[in-house]
């Protein structure tokens, strides 16, 4: 297989991973419901940050010291699924979290960023993701492992925006909508943050197991 039929394949495992609702799009989708489309692409931004994180622990060796010491794969496992849980508890505490009013004050984009930042970074996806797919992909014949790691990473970062920056001007549009109806947002709000809590306790359930 040559290097363009490499990175097309590549790139169909991407697209296919990225597509699949995760932790990362429900925070995006979060984001956007509740701070409109600066807020929405903020999280977008945050989520891509965190992705050169990815890359990085990909193509340095680290992602194999955590697949040959479980005990530090699984404790991420456990540290997303907790951070996680906690976003989605706010959510259903909070009732019509994703209700915007005069007499609240949205959070900055930085703040969002930071968060996406972290949503990213405590992904188990990703990391499964880096694991099993990225030793696949490092070719000595292709050049320095930096620019195939850039590469590759251009890659991700491009299907992230296009599907995630999708899903944050589809939840903006919403927005308006959710602002005048108190039960939808209070549905909304409810169902993205039953959805987190549901993700955490199967990241949390699998790496219990593994320990």
């Amino acid at each position: 297989m040559d290097q363009t039929a490499h990175l097309w394949l590549f790139f169909v495992l991407v697209f296919g991973t990225v597509l699949l609702p995760g932790l990362d799009m429900a925070f995006i989708l979060a984001s956007a419901l509740s701070g409109g489309r600066k807020s929405g692409f903020a999280a977008v931004a945050g989520v891509m940050a965190g992705g050169v994180c990815h890359v990085a622990l990909g193509a340095t060796g680290i992602a194999l010291l955590l697949k040959l010491f479980p005990p530090a794969f699984n404790a991420v496992l456990l540290l997303g699924a907790l951070y996680i849980a906690w976003i989605g508890l706010s959510l259903l505490r909070g009732g019509a979290a994703l209700s915007v009013s005069a007499r609240t004050t949205p959070r900055s984009a930085a703040a969002v960023f930071r968060q996406g930042v972290i949503t990213s970074l405590l992904n188990p996806k990703a990391y499964v993701f880096t694991l099993a797919v990225f030793p696949q992909f490092f070719r000595s014949e292709y050049g320095p492992l930096w620019t195939q790691a850039c590469v590759l990473w251009l890659i991700i970062a491009v299907t992230q925006l296009v599907i995630y920056g999708g899903v944050a001007l589809l939840a903006a549009q919403a927005r308006n909508w959710i602002e005048s109806s108190s039960t939808a947002s209070l549905l909304i709000a409810r169902g993205v943050g039953a959805m987190l809590i549901l993700a955490a306790m199967l990241t949390g359930i699998e790496g219990w197991q593994r320990l």
